[in-house]
């Protein structure tokens, strides 16, 4: 590629965008400029065809033809075609029907061309254009360039338009990062998607699939197909995407188109809701989603599919809680890995959130566990902060697939990039740092030596897996009818409800309050006729209260019954265990706790060492026991750094008194202080 000429271009379109200084806000220019270099390429590269199109046209026409457009598509040798009389050129000529003109122009492309404008929302752009007597300035000067594939290949004009995407999202800082992932957080990823396949993607006519779900621009699609050609010149690489945000949408199917490539391929609409590649699988899949978004508004449609389908689904292991949908899409991406033709391979970055949120058994753990005991997590990268255009938070690279090599099976790597980096010169919204193509190469051959080191440790899958169990201790009550205890009655819930009634009719409300009422009483006056003596033995102070219950006629329901032994105990290590009607210990739900125990250790062996010493009379209630897996990254790359010697810190405490008082002086004067 001429690099003279290919940035000569990019300024010269860029220079364009000046014209609408002042009617446009800085952060809009790209949504005047992008369409119309799409109009302006798409128009040279029908020229060479453009009369015989139109002879063609006329004669389908008149020949009742219903559907021309794949006809006059291969006359082009393009994926579209336009049959509007005009071109730049003319509508130059016609400065006062300029609006008219372009909009017929644009009615003239075919479907897919015409879909990409629409989605640009050009049209409310033309009309304030208009009133803003900026639109035929802005056709004159496209006019003047030349972007037709003779003078510009098809790899060419895709870096010009990308160049261009970047320096308008480098204009609107607060939306960059929305349709925009840094080039080199993507070469990264592109790197070790294909790092164990580089003696497979030289062969001689390979093709092979790439999918991002959430394609925004196009930028990851694109640098894969790069990095491919770099590999090997011959080989194919075709690629799918399904993007939500109606301009990124756009963008993305014009830069297709620009390629020369099948903007077909790229969908528009939810990934989730409406799968534009349902039937689909791919070699190869990569994706930079959201991070914390919520997805209350597709909530129905996910919960039915998980409910209804379950692992014939895309969501059968789990779903993560509902203001973070970016595991979502990680399922999403493993429902379309290929189990023939030799499997797949997926990178996709996620916050730090889905290393660890969710206890065992709960959304985000259950993914995690589906995915690991599977066996498709191969390798984690922390990438350092402050990398992403609208976020400075922790983010990780995750590399998946369900082909790994033999010395991979059964192992995950974590890589701690985190201090791969070098600052900016200018920061771009929250972006201050980058990753240079020296440190990509270094991560990546770490990556690929697979060995233990300083930034890179290997675990066996089962160490990110851990048992939940449930350890009880034996219910110890004491009883006693004292006035105190008597008093905590009155603030039970079975005992208020016999003074409450349901019943509409007022007269027969009354009189079930009344009975209500003078149980309550009842109950009462039979409590404090009792001694104040403690039981320890709750089966013995029960058949005491029974006595006193029956011998005042009152008989009490199991709720209210159990309501009153509430109310008249209190927990007491001495007393003896309290016991179910088969004589088992009742557990003390004030002393449950609970105990991880690692998936390679055995509960009963760490039960008997770690637990029993302290509670002798404890037990692991079995039935509560749950597996869970989270990653802990940070914790396997910890540092320790020893606290600085108390000489050190008094001599800066010393040192910051002596400048505050300087500094006062300056401000009251030289007087003593």
């Amino acid at each position: 590629m001429n690099i003279a000429s290919f940035q000569e271009k990019v300024n010269f379109i860029w220079s364009i965008a000046d014209l609408l200084r002042g009617d446009y806000k800085r952060s809009d220019y790209g949504k005047v400029i992008l369409p119309f270099t799409v109009l302006k390429r798409l128009d040279c590269a029908l020229k060479p065809t453009k009369n015989k199109v139109l002879e063609e046209y006329k004669m389908l026409k008149d020949s009742g033809i219903q559907n021309p457009e794949p006809v006059l598509n291969d006359i082009t040798g393009q994926h579209f075609h336009n049959t509007s009389q005009f071109d730049f050129e003319k509508m130059k000529n016609e400065p006062d029907n300029i609006g008219d003109n372009l909009r017929h122009y644009i009615n003239g492309f075919s479907t897919n061309a015409r879909d990409i404008i629409e989605y640009f929302n050009f049209h409310d752009h033309l009309e304030r254009l208009e009133q803003s007597n900026l639109l035929y300035l802005i056709v004159s000067r496209f006019s003047e360039i030349d972007l037709s594939p003779e003078k510009v290949s098809n790899l060419e004009m895709g870096y010009i338009f990308e160049e261009l995407i970047r320096k308008f999202s480098e204009q609107s800082n607060e939306t960059a990062g929305e349709h925009f992932t840094p080039r080199e957080v993507i070469r990264l990823m592109v790197n070790l998607l294909f790092n164990e396949d580089s003696d497979l993607l030289q062969k001689e006519g390979l093709l092979r699939t790439i999918y991002d779900p959430a394609c925004g621009t196009g930028g990851m699609l694109s640098v894969a197909r790069d990095y491919l050609r770099e590999l090997n010149n011959d080989a194919k690489l075709e690629m799918f995407g399904q993007e939500l945000n109606p301009e990124s949408y756009a963008i993305c199917k014009a830069d297709m188109m620009i390629k020369g490539l099948d903007p077909d391929n790229i969908k528009f609409g939810n990934s989730f809701t409406n799968d534009g590649f349902s039937d689909n699988t791919f070699d190869y899949m990569l994706s930079n989603p959201p991070f914390g978004v919520e997805w209350k508004k597709i909530e129905k449609e996910i919960k039915e599919e998980h409910e209804n389908l379950g692992f014939s689904g895309r969501y059968g292991a789990g779903l993560p809680r509902i203001n973070d949908g970016s595991i979502l899409f990680l399922q999403h991406m493993i429902s379309k890995m290929q189990h023939q033709n030799g499997g797949s391979r997926i990178a996709i970055v996620l916050n730090g959130s889905p290393l660890f949120t969710g206890d065992a058994g709960q959304g985000e753990s259950n993914i995690r566990k589906w995915i690991i005991e599977n066996d498709l997590l191969e390798a984690i990268v922390a990438l350092p902060e402050q990398l992403f255009y609208n976020t400075g938070i922790n983010t990780y690279v995750w590399v998946l697939t369900n082909r790994k090599r033999p010395w991979r099976k059964g192992k995950i790597q974590l890589i701690n990039a985190v201090e791969f980096y070098k600052k900016m010169r200018k920061s771009l919204g929250e972006k201050r740092h980058e990753i240079s193509p020296e440190q990509i190469d270094k991560i990546s051959k770490i990556y690929g030596e697979f060995k233990e080191g300083e930034y890179s440790k290997i675990f066996d899958n089962e160490d990110f897996g851990y048992y939940k169990i449930t350890v009880e201790r034996p219910l110890r009550l004491n009883f006693q009818a004292s006035d105190e205890r008597i008093e905590r009655l009155k603030e039970q819930r079975a005992f208020q409800n016999l003074a409450k009634s349901k019943k509409k009719d007022p007269a027969k409300k009354e009189e079930e309050i009344n009975e209500g009422e003078e149980q309550q009483e009842a109950i009462i006056n039979v409590l404090k006729s009792m001694d104040e003596t403690v039981y320890k033995n709750r089966e013995e102070f029960t058949k005491i209260l029974d006595e006193a219950l029956k011998d005042a006629g009152i008989k009490l329901k199991a709720s209210l019954k159990k309501a009153v032994l509430k109310a008249l105990s209190e927990q007491d290590e001495t007393a003896e265990i309290c016991t179910d009607s088969k004589g088992n210990p009742e557990p003390d739900p004030d002393l449950r706790d609970n105990e991880i125990v690692s998936l390679k250790d055995d509960i009963n062996g760490y039960f008997e060492r770690e637990v029993k010493p302290h509670v002798p009379d404890a037990w692991i209630d079995e039935s509560k026991t749950k597996i869970g897996y989270e990653i802990p990254f940070t914790r396997h790359f910890y540092k320790y750094e020893p606290p600085r010697e108390p000489e050190v810190i008094m001599e800066e405490i010393i040192e910051l008194e002596h400048d505050i008082k300087e500094e006062l002086k300056k401000v009251i004067g030289n007087g003593e202080i």
